[in-house]
């Protein structure tokens, strides 16, 4: 492989393994998170914990969604790489 191709699959391997992390790291923070309505002030602390929860699960979605798109377009690039390299082998 050239420097260019190691390169390009170094990158995407990262961002693969970066939105790996980002995606299980926002399981593990929303696997305490209940759906549930709490509607008397004596569960107030729940109710605090819970918001806590959702504030962090929020936070990290534009990151979850930015690493996303990163990884596709990544994707979209190394298969357009192969695409014309296949065309340019039969010009």
């Amino acid at each position: 492989m050239t420097g260019f191709v190691l390169d390009m699959w170094i990158v995407w391997g990262v961002l693969a393994v970066l939105f790996a992390a980002i995606k299980i790291y926002s399981g593990r923070l929303s696997q305490n998170e209940e759906n549930q309505l709490i509607l008397d002030d004596a569960f107030s602390q729940l109710k605090n914990e819970q918001a806590a929860i959702q504030a962090n699960v929020h936070k990290l979605a534009p990151i979850k969604m930015a690493s996303l798109w990163l990884w596709v377009a990544a994707s979209v690039f190394i298969v357009g790489y192969y695409v014309l390299d296949v065309i340019n082998q039969f010009k």
